[in-house]
């Protein structure tokens, strides 16, 4: 099927053909109007979409089609006054250094059109646009300028040729740059006559205006890319952006402001006030509008997600000529570092206590210790039970210290230096459970090996140690009612799994994933006596996933208990592990 073959009149009068052309001059006038406008802005107020039009281009798209259907209009034209079987344009594309032919075309199939594209030194199209000068072309087949391959493709007998040129003008009409941009072609003149230099005149005029076209459609057409690519990008940007016209309609909206405002649909143009329902965050926009914004305010929004709380920060946008485009709202997530703030302030608190409690015990024995010893009121065993307990509360502190000290490590990015060797898992394991089992009278510390565990194990050993006296005092702690906890360990071909399972109080599912998270610790009516850190679980992930490579997780039922799980490499990377912990 070919494109644009139209029958024409094969006779038109002078006088159609002077009105013909003058109602596309206007066309093209008008195009080129629009194409010199400036881009518009993404954050420049934008009607919602009619009927037949894209979002995000608005009236645009219609200039586009308008100015594709002026061209065609004038391409026919040309088919019609030059009595050609073929006419098509051929533009020049800098990136490939070639002339490709390009729609809308007269009298040949889209497939052709695809196919007609030369070097732009190549032929008579080459010729042409590399000297500026019209050509014609008696005999294709003959004449040694053409390109026979193409001649053949596209069954040229005879031609026209004119080089496309666009022209820069100052106020006084002098041409001040000239370019060219491609070449425009006439094929095949009917009834096999012989083009002539008439008709080369003819096709030159015609010539500048399909090159004055193409080019504004075009610059159009990049304009519009330019500008789609703006709002795209505005369009996929996280935070939350809201501009505000000085008449107080919505002038842009990007979809992270749409999700918290639960806007519905299209909301370009509508009142500020009908979208942004919190009037803390309104009453903001109204005043940035004023000029009287100063600082910032805070609102919570009910997502999907959960609650999320943004910090608004404004300013009164410009245009080139200072005149004022509106406000615009910027909306940035800060729920993370609020609920890091909120934990750390807890942390500060909980660690306040968990130092205060060995040291008040400490302080305890050791003065009743010291009045005893003056006074000679106790005896072997008492003294003995007083220095086991100072000691294991020293041990106590101890502990809670390097925990302080291996977490500032861990967020500064340095490594917590692992000793790699080999050691008897087996041993380890029965070495945590008893010692365990000494330290609580409320609860069973068992050990289940479900398989055989290796005889020797790589790995770092005080951190496997920790990592499973971490786990057990977690169990422990979060078991008040005391009860069974059981190690599990399996041999899982190349990874050895360890679980740590209580019959505790449990955890809820909207906090299994976060367990692992520095400070993090579930606030309820169950635990708020039982005290910690939030640290143990962050350092127990560091450790098996940083220094022994592997994974953990954890399983849970409130009012049941949970079980921690980690897998380690049977046959543990030391190399790669070394280089993960490097400094």
């Amino acid at each position: 099927m070919s494109m644009e073959n139209t029958p024409v009149d094969p006779s038109p009068s002078l006088e159609q053909l002077r009105a013909e052309l003058e109602k596309l001059r206007r066309e093209n006038e008008d195009l080129k109007g629009r194409s010199s406008q400036p881009a518009p802005k993404p954050a420049a107020a934008a009607p919602a979409p009619s009927a037949g039009q894209s979002e995000g281009s608005g009236v645009e798209v219609a200039s586009i089609q308008e100015g594709d259907a002026v061209l065609r209009r004038l391409i026919q034209r040309i088919a019609m006054i030059l009595q050609a079987e073929k006419v098509v344009v051929m533009f020049y594309e800098r990136e490939t250094n070639r002339l490709v032919g390009i729609p809308p075309a007269y009298g040949m199939t889209e497939k052709l059109l695809d196919a007609f594209q030369i070097r732009a030194n190549q032929g008579v199209s080459g010729i042409v646009f590399q000297d500026g000068q019209s050509a014609i072309v008696a005999d294709a087949e003959k004449d040694p300028r053409t390109d026979k391959d193409m001649v053949r493709m596209l069954r040229v007998q005879s031609a026209i040729s004119v080089p496309l040129i666009i022209e820069n003008r100052d106020e006084e009409g002098r041409v001040r740059e000239r370019q060219t941009i491609g070449v425009l072609h006439a094929f095949n003149k009917r009834m096999a006559e012989p083009f002539n230099e008439e008709d080369v005149r003819l096709l030159e005029r015609m010539a500048r205006n399909v090159g004055s076209i193409i080019a504004n459609l075009q610059m159009y057409k990049k304009v519009m890319e330019e500008r789609e690519e703006l709002l795209q990008t505005f369009e996929s940007i996280t935070t939350g952006l809201l501009l505000v016209s000085p008449q107080g309609t919505i002038s842009q909206i990007n979809s992270a402001a749409r999700a918290i405002f639960r806007a519905q649909g299209e909301v370009t143009g509508h009142p500020a006030s009908e979208v942004i329902q919190d009037n803390e965050v309104l009453d903001f926009v109204q005043k940035g509008l004023m000029g009287e914004v100063e600082g910032s305010v805070e609102v919570t929004a009910d997502l999907k997600g959960g609650e999320r709380t943004y910090s608004v920060e404004g300013a009164v946008v410009h245009g080139e000529d200072r005149r004022v485009l509106g406000f615009v709202a910027i909306f940035i997530d800060i729920t993370d570092q609020k609920n890091v703030d909120r934990m750390k302030s807890s942390f500060v608190a909980m660690a306040s206590h968990e130092l205060r409690t060995p040291l008040t015990a400490i302080k305890g024995f050791s003065s009743t210790l010291l009045e005893g010893l003056e006074n000679d009121d106790f005896g072997k065993e008492e003294q003995t039970e007083f220095l086991t307990i100072i000691t294991n509360e020293c041990d106590r502190l101890r502990r809670l210290i390097d925990d302080l000290l291996n977490t500032a490590r861990i967020e500064a990015g340095q490594s917590l230096t692992p000793d790699y060797g080999s050691f008897s898992l087996d041993t380890l394991l029965d070495k945590v459970v008893k010692v365990q089992n000494q330290a609580s009278h409320k609860h069973t510390v068992v050990l289940e090996k479900h398989d055989p565990m290796p005889e020797m194990y790589t790995g770092d050993q005080d951190k496997f140690d920790q990592i499973l006296t971490n786990l057990l005092n977690n169990a422990i702690k979060y078991s008040p009612a005391g009860g069974d906890v059981t190690v599990h360990a399996w041999d899982k071909g190349e990874v050895i799994r360890i679980g740590v399972q209580d019959q505790g109080i449990g955890i809820p599912k909207d906090h299994l994933g976060k367990v692992f998270e520095r400070f993090h610790r579930v606030n309820n009516e169950d635990n708020r006596k039982i005290y910690g850190t939030g640290l143990g679980l962050f350092l127990v992930k560091h450790l098996v996933e940083e220094v022994h490579l592997g994974r953990i997780w954890a399983e849970s039922e409130v009012g049941v208990g949970s079980m921690f799980i980690f897998e380690v490499p049977k046959n543990l990377d030391v190399n790669k592990a070394l280089e993960v912990n490097s400094d």
